[in-house]
């Protein structure tokens, strides 16, 4: 059995990986080298400037990848992604020149703009390289490697450094790692992405992922399983530090332990999902792992509401390692529902809406651990975030039908005879029926329902484009 490293001998996606670790990399820099920053501008109200600048990223990711995907379709890929990797590059340059707040913004909004556009281009690129669905799930659980070692490693590289040179020369590492990924990016020759035929003016090419997700009911699924596993981040990244210092009285240095305790149950199960998805379905380990959630929150509940002992702390590191482990279970095979449940031209847009609609849940569970915690306490607010947990892997169980096939057979009442599209249908049920792989798409603006028939919504223009053949 390959292991997850053995897709690297893929020459096109090595040199697409890399890129991503060395831009991962420098995020990594300037996330450091940022808090600095604004403490020198700011001083106690530091936590205050990165604190709208976390909010910043998230409206800029919720906003921004849809819209800059209803246009990118006249961009070639390749373009587009070494075009942000130079936007970023620029932000992070200037960041050591600003004297006031409000420009720290308005450079955060703009690297995490570009950031917008790049990532969901990346995404959709990976499985048009990787067309072999098992070489695809191992880049899936590359990436969610990259991104877990870069949340563990990239501060220990920015202390390292920090030793030698002032801060502000973390943001040349940040530099370097952009430019770095904008060269690998242009020296790499991509797949020609499939043609888009979808109509209609930015508005509705933007809408069309969105409208994606909500006709298809794996990807409903898919979305409140995001937000089952925001609630559980929403912890790790929020009320860590409450939980370790505040409850538990631990030194300064554990609030690092128990994050790196997320990142290696994460960094685990990414290593350990190829092989697992070759015995399980995507609905079996993604809702079994989003289950766990609501289980490992009432514990750290229980936990953060009884006097601490000498069982509190190993049980809180148990506790980060399952929830990393549960989230790298529910995020890792995403790309792969993604793929199933889209037209390759339409593979932008759906990445854009995931991209956007999954950050759109952590914009909501972030102000609920932050906001929640001071007023009701820790203990309510891991409880409060755990009923939420629990309640969107119940909605993503019911939405997600247990009996989920590819092709599905459906009539066509509203298809003329003669269609192209109708080539291998037959006369039925007021209709023409067929079976085929189903997606959205210009001929499919439903999922069928139980008779198998759906019908072209009255004056809406067709959209999407039909699924080639794998």
């Amino acid at each position: 059995m390959p292991s997850a490293l053995s897709v690297l001998r893929n020459g096109t996606y090595r040199r697409l990986f890399t890129a991503q670790v060395v831009a991962l990399v420098g995020t990594g820099l300037a996330t450091v080298a940022l808090s600095l920053l604004a403490y020198d501008l700011a001083g106690d109200g530091a936590p205050a400037v990165l604190g709208t600048a976390l909010a910043i990223k998230m409206i800029a990711y919720v906003t921004v990848a849809p819209l800059v995907t209803a246009v990118a379709d006249r961009v070639p890929r390749r373009v587009l992604m070494a075009a942000t990797d130079l936007t970023r590059a620029g932000a992070a340059l200037a960041l050591p020149l600003v004297t006031e707040v409000w420009q720290i913004h308005v450079l955060i909004f703009l690297l995490q703009a570009a950031s917008a556009a790049f990532t969901p281009a990346f995404q959709a690129t990976i499985p048009e390289v990787l067309p072999d669905e098992q070489d695809y799930t191992r880049a899936l659980s590359m990436s969610r490697l990259a991104y877990d070692l870069e949340s563990l490693f990239s501060p220990v590289l920015a202390a390292a450094l920090l030793t030698v040179v002032s801060y502000d020369r973390l943001f040349a590492g940040t530099v370097v790692g952009f430019l770095a990924s904008a060269a690998l990016v242009t020296a790499t020759a991509l797949p020609r992405p499939a043609p888009v035929e979808r109509t209609g003016g930015i508005y509705a090419k933007a809408a069309f992922g969105t409208r994606l997700f909500r006709a298809t009911p794996r990807l409903r699924a898919l979305l409140a399983l995001d937000l089952a596993v925001a609630a559980g981040g929403a912890v790790v990244f929020v009320d860590t530090v409450a939980a370790v210092r505040g409850h538990l009285d631990r030194p300064a240095g554990a609030v690092s332990v128990a994050l790196g305790a997320y990142g290696a149950g994460s960094v685990l199960t990414a290593l350990a999902l190829p092989r697992l998805l070759l015995r399980s379905t995507d609905r079996t380990v993604m809702l079994r792992a989003a289950a766990s959630l609501p289980v490992v929150l009432t514990a750290v509940a229980v936990l953060t509401a009884t006097a601490p002992g000498s069982w509190s702390w190993p049980a809180l590191l148990g506790a980060w390692v399952a929830i990393g482990a549960a989230s790298s279970a529910v995020l890792t095979p995403g790309g792969r529902v993604v793929r199933r449940s889209t037209a390759d031209a339409d593979l932008p847009a759906a990445f854009a809406a995931r991209f956007s609609l999954s950050h759109g849940c952590w914009l909501l569970t972030y102000p609920l651990a932050g906001w929640l915690a001071p007023w009701a306490g820790l203990p309510l607010t891991v409880a409060a975030l755990g009923a939420v947990a629990l309640a969107a892997t119940a909605a993503a169980a019911v939405t997600w039908p247990v009996r989920d096939p590819d092709r599905l057979d459906h009539v066509h009442p509203d298809l003329p005879p003669g269609h192209p599209h109708l080539a291998d249908a037959r006369p039925a049920g007021g209709g023409w029926l067929h079976g085929h792989h189903y997606v959205i798409d210009q001929h499919h603006h439903h999922w069928p329902g139980r008779d198998g028939t759906h019908r072209k919504t009255p004056g809406r223009s067709p959209q999407g484009s039909l699924r080639s053949p794998r």
